[in-house]
This record gives structure tokens, sequence and C-alpha cells, in this order.
């Protein structure tokens, strides 16, 4: 079998079943009894070992295997649950997830995994050290007693024995078939489906133990028995069901002992034509559940649909020129003052509109597709930092565009380890300041207006804004003359300055002053800004606000002179007009009053180094703009009106262009620059 076909759907849902591992093993540890958890657990584990073994990814199946017999001995309350052996445990879903990652890199997904395993053997049988000679003996006796004694004998009701009553009248065989498959069969379902398919082309088959419904589940051991009514001889059906591979033994029994109800005979209980159909009827009437799961999943699966990341890249960009043709003919509608042609334009814009949102709508993913990773993560480094935390995650559904997605992985990483290393403290103070000795992070996402807020709290310490000034003063961060009109936020978010780091000695958490001036600067790539609010000694809040997608962007078109600047919604409260006597200076910068707070302004002309500055007019065009807690009012010519354009980068020459963000071209042609109001601000 070529299997190259399905690799990518094998990496796809490899992490998915490595992820639910994850997931369900953090519960089990909260809830060490709950054996419905390990069977979720198991229920991956198996998935993965039976896809990974169709694939040919033998470590892969081989490491699975052990680990689920460590869960198998679990849920069969051999071992009980720890927090060393949960330990082993995630350790072998890493290795898992580092062998299925080499595998997408291109590699043979093989590791070394002896000590792993040998670890996992040892959790196995070292458990059970009480009742070893017990186990030894009970093992002895499965290995020699065949296993079709572990089901219990067939009970029939009225209906099944009529069925089998008549069948045997008119000529037909009724068969117990036993059949085992072998201890290490991978893909038990997909043998009972072969052995049915077998026998279906022979006869009828009335029943099955265990029922069809958990033969399909693999809820059961190796052992199944099916009841056939046919026309052929034992030792030729032996002979076929023998043929399927990894089946260990058949046994076939002639169905015998079943009576009707006293009183009762066949032909009374049902006429000659229903005994004919009666085989099949039943047939489909036990595989009903069957059938119906089937029915159900087959629609569910119908309703969505993977699609490669790179295929809706090149529809987002198609989309986008477009959107640049629909700016275009919106122009040329408006200077030829046709009818039929203004109607056709409004209507292409109608669709084009509804078209964009769903092409937009695609592209978002869930922000827990990142949030799913830090519950391990936070679990190991509380470990590492000796601490007791508690990770909330709240708003995990909200959606964020996939380029925001991709990049906003690393800053959270290095904001929840910046929490769990200096925010939360160690469970002796926390018991000094009369905190409950665990420390709890809630991680927060959630949509308002067109940005995502992704908030990271904690209850710990809060930051030190003394011990914070004097790193900043030490390391140059800050002059003298600017820490003393610093305000308490302003110092908070020094932290976030490049190469600051209050760590007294560098670990493998922290220490190194790189992290937070990262987050910092990402965020900032991406369209949006980092706040810090701290209260010493009972927390701190990191709120993240980014933009719903980086694409397609509404601005206010403006003029200065001839060219035109397009400034992002995002960032403008307001636009105004303002009297020039309005104006004033405050250290050597021009401010004005606007609604009670003083806001300095930036003529857009000095900033691009153009001729003509209208200062000597009476009235001035002023747009006022917002960073964080801070903004600033831009002086333009003239403004234009409302659009959405979309987003182009200036390309690989002109990287590091002071507060232009990028460029779009417009419905008449022209190239207009998209200011970054996050620059000029700063």
């Amino acid at each position: 079998m070529d299997t190259n076909q399905y690799l990518e759907m094998f990496l796809e849902e490899s992490k998915e079943h490595l992820q639910a591992c994850n997931e369900h093993l953090l519960e089990l540890e909260k809830n060490p009894e709950d054996l419905a958890i390990v069977n979720e657990v198991f229920r991956s584990a198996h998935t993965l070992k039976g896809m990974s073994a169709t694939m040919g990814y033998e470590d892969i199946a081989d490491l699975t295997h052990k680990m689920e017999n460590v869960l198998d001995a679990i849920r069969n309350s051999k071992i009980s649950v720890t927090t060393e052996i949960l330990d082993i445990v995630f350790k072998a879903v890493d290795y898992l997830e580092e062998m299925v990652m080499d595998i997408e890199a291109g590699g043979t997904g093989k590791k070394d995994v002896q000590e792993l395993v040998s670890t996992l053997n040892q959790i196995e049988s070292g458990q059970s050290i009480i009742a070893a000679s017990e186990l030894e003996t009970a093992a002895s006796t499965m290995a020699i007693e065949p296993r079709k004694q572990e089901i219990p004998a067939l009970h029939y009701d009225d209906y099944e024995k009529t069925v089998i009553n008549q069948s045997q009248e008119q000529g037909f065989h009724a068969y117990e078939i036993t059949v085992t498959l072998r201890e290490d069969c991978l893909l038990k379902a997909a043998r009972v489906f072969m052995v049915f398919e077998i026998l279906e082309k022979s006869g009828e088959i009335v029943k099955s133990k265990p029922s069809v419904e958990q033969l399909e589940n693999e809820d059961f051991d190796e052992v199944f028995t099916v009841v056939l009514i046919t026309k052929e001889e034992a030792s030729s059906l032996e002979a076929k069901v023998m043929k399927v591979s990894e089946v260990d033994r058949v046994d076939i029994h002639p169905v015998t002992g079943v009576s009707l109800p006293k009183g009762q005979s066949p032909s009374e209980s049902m006429d000659d034509s229903a005994v004919s159909a009666a085989p099949k009827e039943n047939r489909k009437a036990e595989a009903a559940p069957q059938k119906g799961r089937r029915a159900v999943n087959a629609h569910n699966a119908n309703k969505t649909i993977r699609v490669n990341i790179d295929r809706l890249d090149i529809l987002m960009n198609l989309f986008e020129e477009l959107v640049i043709d629909r700016g275009r003919l919106q122009s040329i509608a408006s200077e030829l003052h046709n009818p039929d042609l203004n109607e056709t334009v409004e209507r292409m814009t109608r669709v084009s509109g509804d078209l964009q949102n769903i092409i937009l709508n695609m592209r978002m993913i869930p922000v827990e597709t990142v949030f799913n990773r830090f519950p391990k993560m936070v679990r190991q480094l509380a470990r590492d930092l000796d601490k007791k935390i508690n990770l909330e995650i709240i708003g995990a559904e909200t959606e964020l565009d996939r380029t925001v997605i991709d990049e906003i992985g690393d800053p959270l990483v290095h904001l929840i380890r910046n929490a769990l290393d200096h925010g939360i403290e160690s469970p002796a103070e926390r018991l000094a300041k009369g905190k409950p000795e665990e420390g709890t992070v809630t991680l927060r996402a959630y949509h308002s207006g067109n940005h995502v807020f992704i908030e990271l709290e904690d209850d710990g310490a809060g930051i030190d804004k003394d011990r914070v000034l004097q790193k900043a003063l030490e390391r140059g961060v800050v002059t003298e003359e600017m820490a003393a009109t610093l305000t308490d936020r302003q110092i908070a978010e020094l932290i976030l300055s490049s190469g600051f780091s209050t760590a007294e000695k560098i670990t493998d958490v922290s220490g190194r002053g790189v992290g937070l001036d990262v987050v910092k600067s990402t965020i900032e790539s991406l369209g949006g800004y980092i706040t810090i609010d701290s209260k010493e000694g009972q927390g701190s809040l990191f709120q993240v606000q980014l933009p719903l997608t980086l694409s397609i962007i509404s601005v206010m078109l403006v003029n200065l002179d001839k060219d035109i600047y397009a400034i992002p919604l995002s960032s403008i409260i307001e636009t105004a007009i303002i009297q020039t006597s309005d104006i004033l200076n405050a250290h050597n910068q021009k401010v004005i009053d606007f609604r009670g707070s003083i806001v300095p302004l930036v003529n857009l002309k000095d900033i691009f180094e153009m001729e003509g500055a209208k200062e000597e007019e009476e009235l001035q065009s002023v747009v006022i703009v917002r960073k964080g807690d801070r903004m600033a009012g831009l002086i333009v010519d003239s403004f234009i009106g409302q659009q959405e354009i979309v987003l182009k980068s200036l390309g690989n020459y002109l990287q590091s262009v002071f507060a232009i963000s990028g460029a779009t071209i417009l419905g008449n042609g022209q190239v207009a620059l998209i200011v970054d109001c996050n620059a000029l601000i700063k």
C-alpha cells in the first residue's frame, strides 16, 4: 500500500491525539481515581498505535504499545496513579511528539527509546510485586486456556430462537463461531470487519458477542463470538476465517439446546415468507447501531474539510487583488456616472464584501491551538521552580487570523515563564503573606471591536517598582531626569526594555534579559501593543491587544500635498479641525488641549521631510491617534475618507522605513503609504 498519500492526514491526526493525551493526563493528575479519563487517554493512544502501525512507523507503534500497557494496568487497578508515573507517561508523549515532528520534517520517526521503554515495563510489572506469584499463575493459565472461555454463554431471546429453529427446519446450519485474535493485534476493529465480511458472504449473521458497537469501538479483549446461519460446512468456514491475518484460532460449534417458549411452534410465530427474510432482517436489526453510528460519523465528517494553509494564503492573495480592482472600478464608476455601471459596481461591492468576510473567517483559528500547549508547560515549570501553580484558561474559543496565531505563541510563552518565575512566590512566602500556597495564573482571550485582547493575570508579588527603577538607572535604560517624571505604569513597562532583567542569577527559566523585549517587538510588529498593570504584593496584569486580521484593514485616507497616506482606523480616536491659535508649546513640543488631556502634535510633513507646512493657515486638520494610554495628534492637509485597503509589504529593500508599515494600491492606481502610528507615538 502506498502510504504517502495519507501522510499529511496521519501527521494532523497524530498531533490531535497527542494533544488529547496531554490534556487528559493533566486532568488525570487532578482526579487520579477517575478511570473514565484513563479510558480517554487509552483510546487516543490506541488509535495512534493503529495509525502508526498501518503507516509503517513501528517505533511509534511500539512505544505507544508500551504506554498503553501502563494505562491498561491503571484502568484495571493494578497500578495507582502517582505524579512519578505520570512524569514517565508525559515523557513518552514528548518522545512521540518528537518522532511525529521528525516525520513531518522528512525523517524516519526513529528515536532511541530503550531506556524509556524499560522504565515503562518496570512500572507495568514493578507495581504488582505484592501479587507477583498470583499474576504469574494467572498469566500461565491465560497462556494455556483458550480465550473463548472468557466469553460467557450466549443467551438468545425469543425472536432469535425462532429464527434459528426455522432456519434449521429449512436445512440451514446455525453455528457459534468464536474467533481469537493474536494478543499483539494492532487493528482489532479492522480484523473484526474482515471476519464479518467473509462470514456475511457465506450466510447471515444473527448475533454477536460482544455487541457490534463494542466490537467497532474495540471495547473487547482478543475474543469475540458470532452466530451464523449458513449452508456451508464448519471446516470450510474455519479455513476462510483463518486466512485473515492476526487471527490466532477459530472454534466453531453448532447451536444446540435452543428451544422455543412452551406451547409455541415455529409456524405460529412466523409465516414462511418471513422465515427466509428473518436472518437478514435480524442481522439488520442487530447491525442497526453500527449503521446508525456510521451514518452519524459520516454526516459529521462531511461538515468539515482539511485544507492546506498554503491554499488559503493563495486564495487570500487573489482576493486582495480583487479588492484593489474593486476600488479601481468604484473610482471609474464615480467618474462616468453611468446608472447601469453604478448598479453593477454596487452589487459587486456587496458580494465581494460577503466573500471577504467568508475568506477572513476561513482563516480564523481558535487561540486554543496556541493555549493548548501551556498547561503541560506550566506543570513542568512549577515542578522545576518548586512552586504550586494553577493555570486557568478562559475564552480559548476566541478566534484570530492564522498569521497572528503563528506569531503570538512565543511572546505568550515568555510572559507565562515570567509570571511563574518572577510573579508567583514560593508556597512558604505565600503562606507568610496570608495567601493560599497555590498561586493562580489566568490566561484569557476575548474580542472587543476589531481587536482581540489576550490577558495574563497572576496573583503573585506584583512588580517591585523601586527595584525596577534602580535596575533601569543602572543599565542606562532611563536617565535620572526621566525617572522623576515616570508614572507607576511607565515604570512597570520598563521591564519590556531590551536586555532588562531583575533576576539576581541566570537560571534555565530566566535572567538573561531576553524575553519580554521580544514580546514587545513581536506584538508591535503585528500592529498591536502591550500594557502592564501591577499592584505590589497583589499581582500583575499583562494585556496584549491585537488586530483581528493583518491583510485587509480599514483606514482613513489623508492628503499631504499631492500624496495620499493611509492611517489605520484601529489607531484613530477621532478627527478634528483645530484653530492654529489653540496650539501651545511645552518643552519644545507643540501640544493641544484635547478634552482635558494634553496631546502632543506631530506634523507628518516634518516627519516625512516634505516641504510647505501650512502653519500660517488659521485651521489645521488633525487625526487623534492612540497607542495604549498614550495619544498624539497627526497634522495633515485634508481628510479624504474611509476605505478598506489591502496591506502590502514594502519588500526586502525597504524594511526599516521610519513610521511606514506598508503600502496599498488605490482605485486610481496610485500607491498610498500606510502610516505606523505606534512608531510615531513611541
